[in-house]
């Protein structure tokens, strides 16, 4: 249970700071720097972009690397571009900051995947790796709160340099169970190649086998949708004329969902199947999407409570899904590639939404196209409930 804290923690400082601080203080950010909509396009694009190469390097060349020593380097680069932001004022060099954060994400993600299926118990996998990524709710919900509470006494400032801070002492938490694990597994002190892939052998399993397969279109769907979802909620709801309270409240809710839901989904794809978890967090996104689609001031709540419910335990469901058919070197491969899906329909979702934006004069169009995505990602996991098949022993590339 520590190594799964310890790692939810690490996904709170990469992805719910890393990747989503930005979009909920952009609005607040606005009033002192020029950031236009085609800058928060730009940057939406550009993050996904360099998402897709940080996880692209972890799939090919990951596995020869310590996660460990990842998860340090990316922990570190990210603590100091958390405290950078506040003191830019350049939307140019706010753009490059957070696509290096965006990087160290993708790959400090790829090092907890195969942390916790190396170290983990594998009847518990889909729970660990669930509870792990769930640790970017709670980054939701703390920018939620920092939106209500700490933003309005000191300014948004305050946001990256408290954000900053708690990297600080990740950092501090992670070295301490580096050394914990150290010293409880010492037959993995040397990193191992065995069930790791070749380049072709890791394309050719994605395009011939059925989970690698799937595992990826689910991450391109998800990324397509997600991203411009939160990358534009602050932006659609001020459109509305709502007021900006309703976007902290909206975020704390999803953040809170989140934070359960990680646990909860897990232990149903654990005990019941990846398939069937994957279909209900999949049914609710859409229908909470249905209903903000509607009526969003009645329903935003609602549509942040289905996001939490299926964003957050999503990575982890994959990513255990994977692991029952192949070791943990080829899962993190395999879930660095679909990453790297999840930045091209994350980059290909934000441009879409940005060209929407500037041709309608408004985001109602691109949340219409977010909720036919959310209802195929559904079709995409029914197909899975039904045909899941009992595990397969663990994959042994052939050589």
């Amino acid at each position: 249970m520590r190594m799964t804290v310890t790692l939810g923690i690490n996904q709170i400082i990469s992805h719910g700071f890393g990747l989503f601080l930005f979009a909920a203080l952009v609005p607040l950010m606005q009033a002192s720097i020029e950031i236009t909509h085609w800058h928060l396009a730009s940057i939406g694009a550009l993050t996904q972009l360099a998402y897709l190469a940080g996880a692209m390097l972890l799939g090919l060349i990951g596995h020869h690397v310590n996660s460990g020593r990842l998860l340090l380097v990316t922990g570190s680069i990210t603590t100091l571009l958390l405290f950078s932001m506040s003191l830019l004022n350049d939307p140019m060099v706010i753009t490059l900051v957070l696509t290096v954060m965006a990087a160290s994400a993708a790959i400090s993600w790829g090092g907890i995947v195969e942390l916790i299926t190396r170290y983990g118990r594998p009847e518990n996998c889909a729970t660990n790796l669930a509870t792990a990524s769930s640790g970017t709710a709670w980054g939701y919900g703390l920018n939620g709160l920092l939106i209500l509470l700490v933003i309005p006494l000191f300014g948004w400032r305050s946001g990256w340099i408290l954000a900053g801070a708690l990297g600080a002492a990740t950092l501090l938490l992670t070295l301490s169970l580096l050394r914990s694990l150290k010293q409880r597994h010492e037959n993995h002190l040397v990193e191992e190649s065995t069930g790791a892939l070749s380049p072709l052998q890791l394309f050719r399993t994605i395009l011939r086998e059925r989970t690698a397969f799937c595992a990826c279109l689910i991450c391109f769907l998800v990324g397509a949708s997600t991203m411009p979802f939160s990358n534009w909620l602050n932006t659609y709801l001020a459109e509305l004329s709502l007021p900006p309270a309703l976007g902290g409240y909206t975020w704390t809710i999803t953040g809170l969902t989140g934070m359960a839901a990680g646990f909860l989904i897990g232990k149903l794809a654990d005990r019941r199947g990846h398939g069937l978890a994957l279909l209900i967090i999949f049914a609710g996104f859409a229908l909470g999407l249905l209903a903000f689609a509607y009526s969003p001031a009645r329903f935003a709540a609602v549509a942040g409570f289905c996001y939490g419910l299926m964003y957050f335990p999503m990575w982890g469901i994959v990513a255990g899904w994977v692991s029952r058919q192949y070791g943990s070197k080829a899962t993190m491969q395999i879930n660095g590639i679909g990453m790297v899906t999840f930045g091209l329909g994350g980059a290909l979702g934000n441009l879409v939404a940005g060209f929407v934006r500037e041709s309608s004069g408004s985001l109602s169009g691109v949340y219409a196209l977010i909720t036919g995505l959310a209802i195929l990602l559904t079709l995409v996991a029914g197909f899975i409930c039904v045909t899941e098949r009992q595990p397969k022993p663990p994959f042994e590339p052939a050589f």
